[in-house]
């Protein structure tokens, strides 16, 4: 859903499952407040987000190549200083995954299976925090 006008704030999702994707793309979309993109890999968000700054990326911890823990840590890099909100999920049951994800960079970590909506819910209450 890239292209035209920007419709609210963006949202990168990154997901190589694609009925998660999915879903998510169509619970963040709804209302307008959020414009999504999705991307399948790390190296696909970090090449489409290029210079601009996202509001927020999602992320899948087990992706192919680059690793949803690596592309945190790169985008924490990249970006220090702007307030870029990131949530991890993943259907791995190691516990100490949330910690590995929040150490990284992450603020919000969801376990699969987990509702889109819920992930909506934790965005609107990130843009309320602004």
């Amino acid at each position: 859903m890239s292209g035209g006008a920007r419709r609210g704030r963006l949202v990168v999702i990154v997901e190589d499952t694609r009925d998660c994707a999915a879903a998510l793309e169509v619970a963040l979309a709804a209302g307008g407040l959020f414009e999504v993109w999705s991307c399948t890999s790390a190296e696909e968000a970090l090449e489409r987000i290029g210079s601009q700054t996202p509001f927020a990326v999602v992320t899948d911890i087990h992706l192919p190549g680059i690793s949803g823990l690596a592309l945190i840590a790169r985008l924490r890099e990249q970006y220090p200083r702007t307030g870029l909100k990131i949530i991890a999920v993943s259907g791995d049951g190691c516990p100490q995954l949330r910690e590995q994800a929040l150490s990284a960079g992450a603020q919000i970590f969801f376990p699969k299976p987990y509702s889109p909506l819920t992930v909506r819910r934790a965005l609107e209450e990130l843009v309320n925090e602004e």
